[in-house]
């Protein structure tokens, strides 16, 4: 395996590997290394004939705070095709980690918004604590969740995904479980405990017989999940983020203040 800065795998000697996000003091948010990372990591484990199944997770109080700040400020002032180059790769990474041909399992708590959210509906199951906060934030900044949308549709179903998309409002693990994203949900102090019964139920099933199932789930989905909705998604986040609306969005965000269309929509009616 190599040597990560913003990930970890783990191995456990029972066959399963852990794909942890590892930027605990930016709450695991992710930047073009970290993106580049779980490519490169996803790989390697997709390759490794020893991994049965992967647990996905967050080091820390949070499994990820969706994009990091000085990365997105970086963005914002790069061109259209630096920012699709960069779109492609966040895209490569959500294809991997949904087709990779194991069993995977996200385990969120904390905070997890944005592209975070991405990550879980990208996986084939996924737990969570009960007090767990998921957020589609884009909207709030000026964005959108241009290329993990596919994924969150596919997860929560397209009416869940216009309301949670287009409010960025906050839900609760119990909202996400009630929505079809999170298989279980449970107290806190509970999570860790769980996620060993989980990885147990896991252990119990034959490897050969889990690579096969998700094969055929994957052929009798109708694979909708074509390159060309991949491309229009990337070239979509692309667009949006040299806007003027992306711009200011991301401005009014790093300096703790309104966006223009939010003042906007503050001011009084007009007689």
């Amino acid at each position: 395996m190599s040597d990560f800065t913003t990930v970890e795998v783990s191995h456990d000697p029972r066959g399963f590997a852990t794909l942890w996000l590892s930027r605990e003091d930016k709450h695991n948010a992710f930047n073009a290394l970290m993106i580049r990372e779980l490519n490169i990591a996803l790989g390697q484990l997709a390759d490794d004939a020893g991994v049965r199944f992967v647990l996905l997770r967050g080091r820390g109080r949070h499994f990820s705070a969706g994009a990091d700040l000085a990365w997105m400020q970086q963005s914002a002032q790069l061109d259209f095709n630096t920012n699709l180059d960069d779109a492609r790769e966040l895209g490569e990474l959500m294809y991997a980690l949904h087709r990779i041909k194991v069993p995977t399992l996200a385990v969120a708590q904390g905070a997890a918004f944005g592209g975070a959210l991405g990550l879980i509906s990208c996986c084939d199951m996924a737990i969570g604590a009960e007090d767990a906060q998921l957020c589609l934030s884009e909207v709030r900044i000026g964005l959108a969740p241009a290329v993990i949308s596919p994924f969150v549709v596919k997860a929560i179903g397209e009416r869940a995904a216009r309301r949670y998309a287009l409010t960025a409002e906050r839900f609760s693990g119990l909202q996400a479980q009630a929505l079809g994203l999170l298989a279980e949900v449970y107290p806190a102090s509970q999570l860790e405990a769980s996620v060993n019964q989980w990885v147990e139920t896991l252990l119990a099933n034959s490897p050969q017989a889990m690579r096969a199932t998700k094969e055929l789930l994957r052929e009798v989905d109708g694979g909708t999940l074509s390159p060309g909705l991949r491309r229009y998604c990337e070239n979509a986040i692309a667009r949006i983020r040299v806007s003027a609306e992306g711009q200011e969005g991301l401005r009014a965000f790093l300096e703790k203040r309104q966006p223009a269309w939010q003042a906007d929509a503050n001011k009084e009616p007009r007689p």
